[in-house]
């Protein structure tokens, strides 16, 4: 029979892991217990760590936000400080799954799992954010680039877990945007999502820009040589038409059931276009 743990702080969490360190981990369960049911995995214990309070909230932290690893999807958006500091964020949790989804789901798990269509990913990607991994007797911090090690793999070892999310806060961009492709308009996994960060000046001049691409490699792609390229040149039709070719030859997709690469690579490349809406 299948042992299920529900510890309510860390302290318990840490005396059930040295017993059983091979234990399986989970939070909202969104993903994990899908898995389970599907028989994808078999775990012969669980331990759920949603109800520790350490692992939970939103506060700031002098030049950062911290972001609790339990922090549901739902929590997240309807917190000020996360709508004021962190749009492209929002707007890639509320095309998150569904309601039901969001209120179970957190943020932890949208990272922990590493699925390339994680709607998370891209802008926490561009937010340059970085993850608190703990254990019992250490703290370290991770870059999610480094965290991240390709689909569904992370670097956590045995007996460490993620804590939270620290992002610095940055108030300087003027387009703030995530978009994501799917079979459908609800409840769609992303066959392409893209956000992007650009600080616009205002006589038309890209002085800043951040792009990511989910579901079009192993991992979310962030490219200098899209960046490089905007950077110092007008926001314009034209500039984004030109960054197209390029977006085309960063991004290295495969076929699946939900899409074939060539069409990822097109609408990979075709999202940047939507940023003109945005027109200073």
């Amino acid at each position: 029979m299948r042992k299920l743990f529900l510890p309510k702080s860390l302290d318990e969490l840490w005396e059930i892991l040295s017993k059983d360190p091979d234990i399986s981990i989970y939070a909202g369960g969104t993903d994990f217990l899908v898995k389970m049911q599907k028989g994808i995995i078999n775990p012969s214990s669980i331990v759920c760590i949603e109800r520790i309070d350490e692992l939970k909230g939103i506060r700031e932290d002098n030049d950062k936000i911290w972001i609790g690893a339990c922090t549901t999807h739902t929590e997240l958006l309807s917190n000020h400080i996360i709508k004021e500091n962190f749009p492209v964020l929002l707007k890639a949790i509320k095309v998150l799954g569904s309601p039901l989804i969001r209120n179970m789901g957190t943020i932890g798990g949208n990272i922990c799992t590493a699925s390339p269509a994680g709607d998370t990913l891209p802008p926490l990607y561009i937010l340059d954010a970085e993850l608190e991994i703990c254990t019992k007797d250490s703290l370290s911090i991770v870059a999610i680039k480094d965290f991240i090690t390709g689909p569904g793999k992370t670097s956590l070892k045995k007996g460490q877990i993620l804590k939270g999310i620290f992002i610095r806060k940055n108030n300087n961009y003027t387009i703030h945007h995530y978009e994501k492709v799917g079979q459908r308009k609800a409840l769609s996994i992303a066959i392409v999502s893209m956000a992007a960060l650009l600080k616009v000046s205002s006589n038309g001049d890209i002085e800043d820009a951040r792009l990511s691409w989910g579901s079009v490699a192993p991992m979310v792609i962030r490219s200098n040589n899209v960046e490089d390229f905007l950077k110092g040149k007008k926001f314009s039709i034209e500039t984004l038409k030109a960054l197209k070719s390029i977006v085309e030859k960063e991004v290295s997709p495969i076929d699946d059931i939900r899409a074939t690469a060539l069409y990822r690579k097109l609408v990979a490349s075709n999202l940047v276009l939507r940023l003109i809406k945005y027109e200073i």
